[in-house]
């Protein structure tokens, strides 16, 4: 059973065990037996957080179920990459190397140390590069 806040308007806030089902219904002081409503308690780190940011994390909760909405205009740049990345590989094997001026393509990770030999940092680091 889960461990729940009320608050008696004359001792205060006190906690009590309560059936889930009961989530909602008050609780009778242990003092004084009067009738108590259940609050919920806030951490102070949610109180003295900033307004601004408390905004933002409101805002990124909300959208992130939210379905993306394009513009006409990023729509129609959306599908003119998809035909011309369509294009390229019909033009191309996977391993083709060219860059037809596509804006997305993937920077390659090969890099010149400062005696002129060929480092690729991460992709394979155990492998000797020749």
């Amino acid at each position: 059973m889960p461990l729940y806040d009320y608050k008696c308007p004359e001792h205060g806030v006190f906690q009590e065990l309560a059936m889930m089902a009961d989530h909602d219904k008050p609780c009778d002081c242990p003092q004084c037996g009067a009738v108590s409503a259940r609050v919920i308690t806030l951490p102070p780190q949610l109180l003295e957080m900033l307004k601004e940011k408390k905004e933002a994390m409101e805002r990124n909760e909300k959208a992130q179920h939210e379905p993306q909405f394009l513009t006409p205009a990023q729509y129609r740049e959306q599908e003119a990459e998809k035909k011309a990345r369509a294009a390229h590989k019909h033009r191309h094997s996977s391993s083709c190397g060219c860059n037809s001026g596509l804006s997305s393509e993937r920077k390659s990770k090969l890099f010149y140390t400062a005696d002129g030999n060929k480092m690729f940092p991460s992709m394979r680091p155990w492998m000797i590069s020749h």
